[in-house]
């Protein structure tokens, strides 16, 4: 679809997903605006509120039709926060909702919220992937804290009449990818020996960046996506094996891995408190993306070998320098 003449506000506009976003808009020729609480120097973003129930978002919001929201209280490793739950609902709910009700009163028409998968599940059976019509089986504060603000953000659509549009991503891979897929490309790319040889059965969906970007411009324009929830994913699932050696392809290396047992690694892990990365690398989570293809006629553009290829590129630019 092409670019109208509704102004933009992208919410976490430096951050990795909010960036791309403001970069394929301007592509597009969208009239947008992005918020961020970082420093930057792009002209094109500017330094905004924080995410609470106290801020006051109106004269980023004021002439605006469309907001995509991306910015959130992120899932932290190791949060020494006393209450990490509140603190998710502090920024993600509280925060998400005081924004979302700014916006139906200056006239949004539309709000599209990044949720995340995790609102489904952490795993799921072999062959049954999460579809949007899944009951919520949020686990952790941060998957309870997006789920939560989804069904907010829905309630305030029926009060307001303000259309809604909610996107759950898997793992995203590209450029700028930061926290585990960037370690991965390191382990890599040092030639470090890798147990996970044996995990060759799995099945994971992932997205790549530029396949998200398009999806989200594409619902936060398509009559069909209003009130609608959407999972979003490539057009092929891919066991950790061989995400990890077409990664190693993508940046002209190998990848050494080593075929231990899924057991053994399981054993391991319980006596090294790292058994929920373990079970993440090891179990499934596939997604059915068939209702945003058939509803909104939105396909993958970009194959997952040209996605990790550009993320590969990256990387190395980064490391090369």
């Amino acid at each position: 679809m092409k670019a109208d003449t509704s102004k933009v506000l992208v919410t976490g506009g430096s951050g990795f997903v909010g960036g791309a976003l403001l970069s394929r808009l301007h592509e597009l020729n969208w009239p947008v605006l992005g918020i961020s609480r970082a420093i930057s120097t792009n002209d094109n973003i500017q330094s905004g509120p924080s995410l609470s129930m106290e801020s006051d978002w109106r004269p980023w919001l004021n002439g605006r039709n469309i907001v995509i929201h991306t910015a959130a209280r992120v899932h932290i490793m190791h949060d020494s926060n006393t209450d990490p739950l509140a603190a998710f609902r502090k920024a993600n709910v509280d925060g998400t909702l005081a924004l979302a009700q700014q916006a139906a009163e200056t006239g949004v028409r539309r709000f599209v919220f990044i949720s995340s998968i995790k609102v489904n599940g952490e795993a799921t059976m072999p062959g049954l992937p999460f579809t949007e019509e899944d009951v919520p089986n949020p686990v952790g504060p941060y998957a309870v804290s997006k789920a939560e603000a989804e069904a907010a953000l829905l309630h305030l659509a029926e009060e307001s009449g303000m259309e809604v549009v909610i996107i759950r991503p898997p793992l995203v891979y590209g450029p700028g990818v930061k926290a585990n897929f960037f370690s991965m490309m390191r382990w890599i790319q040092r030639g470090i020996p890798l147990p996970l040889g044996a995990v060759c059965h799995n099945r994971r969906t992932l997205v790549g960046l530029d396949n998200l970007t398009d999806l989200v411009i594409t619902a936060m324009q398509h009559p069909a996506a209003v009130n609608q929830v959407f999972l979003a994913g490539d057009r092929e699932d891919i066991s950790t094996k061989e995400l990890l050696q077409r990664l190693a392809t993508a940046m002209d290396g190998s990848a050494r891995l080593i075929p231990i047992p899924i057991w053994f690694l399981k054993f391991g892990a319980t006596l090294l408190n790292k058994r929920k990365m373990i079970d993440r690398l090891c179990g499934n989570l596939q997604v059915d993306v068939s209702k945003a293809r058939g509803l909104l006629g939105w396909t993958p553009r970009v194959s997952m070998d040209e996605g990790l290829k550009r993320t590969a590129a990256w990387y190395l630019e980064q490391v090369n320098g």
